[in-house]
């Protein structure tokens, strides 16, 4: 699972507020309603955060490991 906890901390960090992603970055309203739900985003949007708030990638998102076992090999 994506989590985009490292986001909010980030943002925390650097004094930064939706407000700033959607007027800076131009990213929707909706999208940020995806990065609360720690739904998919697209690499752009990601890209415009990284740039935004001057970070990189696992500043922004983190990886989990799923508790269930995943039936793909």
């Amino acid at each position: 699972m994506i989590s985009y906890a490292p986001l909010w901390e980030t943002m925390k960090k650097r004094g930064a507020t939706t407000y700033i992603l959607q007027v800076k970055g131009e990213i929707s309203s909706s999208t940020i309603r995806r990065l609360k739900a720690n739904e998919s985003v697209s690499t752009n949007t990601l890209k415009t955060l990284c740039k935004i708030l001057n970070c990189t990638l696992d500043d922004v998102m983190a990886y989990l490991l799923d508790t269930e076992p995943s039936s793909e090999v």
